[in-house]
């Protein structure tokens, strides 16, 4: 398994510091490790598994990833759709962990590859190389919309905290986005940290799945950076009724809650948020 973490010298200068006002130190420094994941994906025999997608990511929890990117982009319904998930090397290449080899159960369809819809993505974009809004836009079968969730803005309020308090890896380095789901109660249940928010989410997502828990009715999902539609758009996969994130939602993420049912909330810091979407969830 990879590293998430790795260590490189730096010349640290500090303008505030030393006699005439400057320091300059030589240091080690901890920065979050960047890798290419490739997910392969095909049915059960001798053929071999196709090319599916390339993602920059932390090394970590990279079955999760893949099985959380499957579901989120609509290709797989459920855990029972999966033969078998495991990380392999390329035939040419060494095993540096960075393939994940997905076989589809048997009667389930092998996506397309088509060089259009090339799910090429990178640590700050999700959805990078894909042809068009209408190639991104997937529809969940979860009616998040019937979800009876209600939460306080006080519960909301303290999240931020708890999900920072559990990031292991950024209290290293500064240099990651988390997921956390939690219950209507506050209770953090699973986290996760990646360089790119999508992944972290994917990730998540992809726990859930092999765990059995979709939908993930009376569940809220908090991000720490900003709302994106893509995020948006996965946490609907999932059958989750409230996210939140510390930052912005764009227009897209809002209409998009919107017409899922969705609750979304924004600029969750300290005592504040602005709810966008679904208010009615949000008490107090």
């Amino acid at each position: 398994m990879g590293r998430a973490t790795d260590r490189r010298g730096v010349l640290r200068i500090d303008l505030d510091a030393g006699a005439d006002g400057r320091a300059r130190l030589r240091r080690q420094d901890t920065l979050v490790v960047e890798e290419p994941l490739e997910i392969r994906v095909g049915a059960a025999g001798p053929g071999r598994r196709r090319p599916l997608a390339v993602t920059m990511r932390t090394p970590g929890d990279d079955l999760d990833l893949a099985i959380g990117f499957l579901l989120t982009e609509g290709l797989i319904r459920s855990a029972d759709d999966v033969r078998t998930a495991q990380l392999c090397a390329g035939a040419e290449t060494p095993n540096t962990y960075n393939v994940v080899d997905v076989v589809l159960a048997p009667g389930v369809p092998e996506p397309a590859t088509d060089p259009a819809r090339n799910f090429y993505t990178t640590s700050s974009c999700g959805v990078c190389g894909k042809a068009s809004i209408d190639s991104v836009r997937t529809r969940s079968r979860f009616a998040v919309d019937e979800d009876p969730l209600a939460v306080s803005a006080e519960l909301l309020a303290a999240l931020p905290d708890r999900l920072r308090a559990a990031q292991r890896t950024f209290d290293r380095t500064g240099g990651l986005h988390a997921a956390g789901l939690f219950t209507a109660d506050g209770e953090l249940v699973v986290l996760r940290e990646d360089v790119g928010r999508h992944n972290a989410v994917d990730k998540v997502v992809g726990w859930a799945v092999r765990e059995g828990r979709l939908p993930l009715t009376g569940h809220l999902l908090l991000v720490s950076g900003r709302a994106s539609f893509e995020l948006t758009q996965k946490a609907w996969m999932a059958g989750v009724p409230l996210l939140a994130a510390v930052s912005a939602p764009s227009t897209l993420a809002a209409d998009l809650a919107d017409e899922a049912g969705m609750t979304l909330v924004g600029f969750l810091r300290g005592g504040t948020m602005n709810v966008y979407t679904g208010a009615q969830r949000v008490t107090g």
